[in-house]
C-alpha cells in the first residue's frame, strides 16, 4: 500500500476519534477493515483517491468468498463509505465512489437471555467464592462478585464496566455515572446488592493494597496491564469459570448475555421501554425494542406450554 494512502486513512481515524468520539475498539476495527480495503486496492494497482465504484464492488466480491457475518460485512462497507466521504469533504478526492454501493441489511438475532434463576445461581456462586476465600485472593474474588452484581444491576456494556473510573461511584452511591458511546454520559441507578458489593470490594482493596498508586486511584477495577484497568477478555474468562462453578453451560454466559438479562428481566417486570433505553445507553429506541421480541417469544412459549386449550389440542393430536 502506498504510504500516502495510509496517511489519508490515519487522518480519517484521527477525525473519528477527535470529532466523533469513536471508542478505541471501534477505531481498531476500522483500522483493520481499511487496511484490508487499501491492500485490496493496491493489489489491483489502484490508488485510494482514484478508486471507482467497480473497484469497491470487486473488493466486496472478495469479501463474499470469506463468508463473513452480515454484521461484519456491514461494518466493513460502512468503514469504506465513511472514508470516501471524508476524502471528498477534505478535498483529497474529487469524487465519492461509494455513493451507489448498497449495504446489506444486518440480520437481527434475538439475544440469548439467562433466566432470573440462572442469574441468581451465578451471583450466589460468586458470593460464596468470595466468602470462602481468604488472604489476598479474596480481593480478586470480591472484584468478580462486584463485577457480576454491578453488571446485572446496571446492564452496562462490558467496555463501560471494566473501564469505570473510581470517581464514577465516589459521589451519590445510589447511582453510577457512565460514559458511553460517543462520550455521552448517563446516570444509572444501583441496587442495594450492587452498592454493598462495591463497598465490600473497595474495603478489601484498601486492606490489601494500602499503597495505592495513580493507576489504582484512577480506576474502579485497576490492573497492571497496559490499559491500567481490567480488560474485557479477562473478565469474560473469569465469568466462564464462574459459570462452570455455578453449574451453568459456559456458552450460555458472557458479559453481553448478562446485559441482555438485565434488560429483558426489567421489561418482564413491567419497566418502561424508554427507561430501559436510557439505562442501556441506546441512542435509538429501536435497538431496545428487540428485547420486547424476546419477551413476546417467551410469553408465546408459556402460552403454548401451559394454556389449557393448548394442552387439550396436544391431547387430541
Amino acid at each position: 500500500m502506498p504510504a500516502r494512502d495510509w496517511q489519508f486513512v490515519e487522518a480519517f481515524l484521527e477525525m473519528m476519534s477527535v470529532e466523533r468520539g469513536a471508542r478505541p475498539n471501534t477505531l481498531s476495527a476500522y483500522e483493520r477493515d481499511l487496511r484490508n480495503y487499501t491492500d485490496a486496492l493496491g493489489r489491483r494497482g489502484v490508488r485510494l483517491c482514484d478508486a471507482a465504484s467497480d473497484d469497491i464492488r470487486h473488493y466486496l466480491h472478495g469479501l463474499d468468498a470469506l463468508d463473513l457475518a452480515r454484521a461484519t460485512l456491514a461494518r466493513r462497507i460502512s468503514a469504506v463509505r465513511q472514508l470516501h466521504r471524508f476524502l471528498l469533504a477534505e478535498g483529497i478526492s474529487a469524487h465519492n465512489p461509494s455513493t451507489i454501493i448498497d449495504s446489506p441489511k444486518p440480520a437481527r438475532h434475538l439475544p440469548k437471555v439467562l433466566s432470573a434463576g440462572d442469574v441468581e445461581r451465578l451471583i450466589a456462586a460468586a458470593r460464596d467464592h468470595m466468602q470462602t476465600t481468604r488472604g489476598p485472593a479474596q480481593m480478586k474474588a470480591a472484584r468478580l462478585y462486584c463485577l457480576v452484581e454491578l453488571l446485572y444491576a446496571t446492564g452496562l456494556r462490558v467496555s463501560e464496566l471494566v473501564s469505570l473510573p473510581a470517581a464514577a461511584v465516589a459521589g451519590d452511591d445510589r447511582f453510577v455515572l457512565v460514559t458511553g458511546k460517543g462520550g455521552r454520559e448517563r446516570l444509572v441507578p444501583l441496587s442495594d446488592p450492587a452498592r454493598k458489593a462495591i463497598a465490600g470490594y473497595l474495603a478489601l482493596r484498601k486492606k490489601h493494597s494500602p499503597q495505592s498508586g495513580d493507576t489504582v486511584a484512577r480506576w474502579l477495577f485497576p490492573s497492571r496491564g497496559a490499559q491500567g484497568h481490567l480488560t474485557r477478555q479477562h473478565f469474560a474468562l473469569e465469568l466462564k469459570a464462574l459459570a462452570r462453578h455455578a453449574g451453568l453451560p459456559e456458552k450460555s454466559v458472557s458479559p453481553h448475555v448478562l446485559r441482555h438479562a438485565f434488560a429483558s428481566h426489567l421489561l418482564a417486570g413491567g419497566a418502561d421501554l424508554r427507561a430501559v433505553q436510557q439505562m442501556l445507553g441506546h441512542a435509538d429506541i429501536s435497538t431496545t425494542q428487540i428485547y420486547t421480541h424476546v419477551l413476546a417469544d417467551r410469553l408465546r412459549q408459556i402460552v403454548e406450554t401451559h394454556h389449557p386449550l393448548a394442552e387439550k389440542q396436544r391431547n387430541n393430536g
